[in-house]
Parts: structure tokens; C-alpha cells; sequence
């Protein structure tokens, strides 16, 4: 009996300190290891649909899920930004430095996406100060409680001073799965949508964030020169583009 006592406490203990993450299909780490891992590299998903904002961090040689956040608020529904004053919230591949960061928002701490990019600007998309921000309100920004941006923030923060060059913020308007590409399939921004599911799919595989560029005025995903297993990717990630 003593045995079997000892194997269900076990099995309590690890359940206590990880959970899982249906959405991402990743387990949560422990609050143990998300406070030790302050000032490792991380990477930021949102997914307006599912309105979540998932921070990752770098643990060995993969980006593992520190929390999951609900969005209190975005404005203007499914589709790109594409001019100042469409209310539209950004969809897209985005990347932020130090600059980007605000302690002293009037939306408690903010951080710029960094709208428009390289894709934006090619397409003649205009606006600016496009946030994740506090204070659950917005109109183009993704707002988050403040308990929740202020995690957020923190763990940012920490990675841009403890040398990661740019934090990746990949933005999609749902999960990119093919059942919900085929639920939106007569969207008029079901081309861009697809543009859009390489970069997705790439993260659900290595879960390593793509490089991503602009190749004729259309992202163009392709993996890091090296996977975390010293071998290249395999080729269909190689530079893709939408047909």
C-alpha cells in the first residue's frame, strides 16, 4: 500500500505543476521554471478569433509555452490593417526591439507591434502606434488587463535586455488549422490567410519561430539556416509563397 500511496503523489505533484494547453497542444510549464526562465528569448502569438495572446519561451532548443492569455479587447474584426482610421487591429509577421517598449503608457505599460512592416508599407497600408497595451480598451490595439500586460511586459523586458536582438510577434486572425482555412474560405482576405498559414504551420512543427521576409510584396517564410537538430529544414518550408 505504501507503494501505491507514494505513486499517486507522485502523479499529484506533476499535475500540480504542469498544465496543458489544449490550444497550442504544448504543456505549460511550472511556475517554478516561468520565473526562472525571466530573461530567456521568447516569442508572441495572438489569434484574434480565439481572442489569445500566447507568450513562449526558449527552453534548450525550443520555444515552450509560459501562459496563455485571454484579450480583453481588439476593434474592427477578422482581416489586415490597411488605413489610418479602419479601426482594424494588425494581422501579420511583426518584430519589436527595446524601442517599442513603453512603461509609462496611458494604457499602464504598452508595446508596439510595429505597424506597418516591410508587407504593410509595399501594400500602401498606412497607420502607427498600433499596441498591445493595458487598461482592457481599445480601438486597433490589442488591449489585455493590466495584471496581464504587466506579465507580458515583464518577461519582454527582460529578454531585449538580456540580449535577444528582436522579439517576434506572429499575429493571425484565427488558429490556421485547414478545417477553419475551408470555414473562411469566402472571405476576401482568404489569399492573405494563406500567405500567413506557412508561418503558423512552421512554429506548430519546430516550434522555433520562421524567418520571415517580403519577397515581391508577399511574405515569403523560411526556416532558421539551422534547426535545433543541426540539420536544415525539410524543403517545404523553403521559402514559401502564396500561389
Amino acid at each position: 500500500m505504501g507503494k501505491i500511496a507514494q505513486l499517486f503523489a507522485m502523479l499529484f505533484c506533476i499535475a500540480a505543476m504542469t498544465s496543458v494547453s489544449y490550444a497550442s497542444g504544448q504543456p505549460q510549464l511550472s511556475k517554478e521554471l516561468k520565473a526562472q526562465l525571466i530573461g530567456s528569448p521568447v516569442f508572441i502569438q495572438i489569434f484574434k478569433e480565439e481572442r489569445t495572446l500566447e507568450l513562449y519561451a526558449k527552453v534548450g532548443n525550443e520555444y515552450r509555452l509560459l501562459d496563455s492569455y485571454r484579450i480583453c479587447d481588439f476593434s474592427g474584426g477578422l482581416g489586415p490593417k490597411r488605413r489610418e482610421g479602419d479601426f482594424k487591429s494588425p494581422e501579420g509577421f511583426y518584430s519589436i526591439t527595446h524601442r517599442n517598449l513603453n512603461p509609462n503608457s496611458h494604457y499602464y505599460r504598452a508595446i508596439n507591434i510595429g505597424f506597418p512592416n516591410d508587407y504593410d508599407r509595399y501594400q500602401g497600408y498606412s497607420g502607427a502606434m498600433l499596441m498591445i497595451h493595458g487598461d482592457c480598451r481599445s480601438i486597433g490595439c490589442y488591449a489585455m488587463t493590466n495584471s496581464y500586460i504587466a506579465d507580458i511586459y515583464r518577461y519582454v523586458d527582460a529578454a531585449l535586455l538580456n540580449g535577444q536582438a528582436e522579439v517576434k510577434i506572429n499575429i493571425f486572425p484565427f488558429r490556421m488549422t485547414e478545417a477553419n482555412l475551408q470555414r473562411h474560405r469566402l472571405s476576401n482576405y482568404y489569399s492573405f490567410w494563406r500567405s500567413l498559414e506557412p508561418g503558423y504551420a512552421f512554429f506548430a512543427r519546430y516550434h522555433q519561430p520562421p524567418a520571415v521576409a517580403v519577397v515581391n510584396g508577399q511574405y515569403a517564410v523560411s526556416p532558421p539556416l539551422q534547426l535545433h537538430s543541426g540539420t536544415p529544414a525539410v524543403s517545404q518550408f523553403a521559402l514559401t509563397q502564396p500561389k
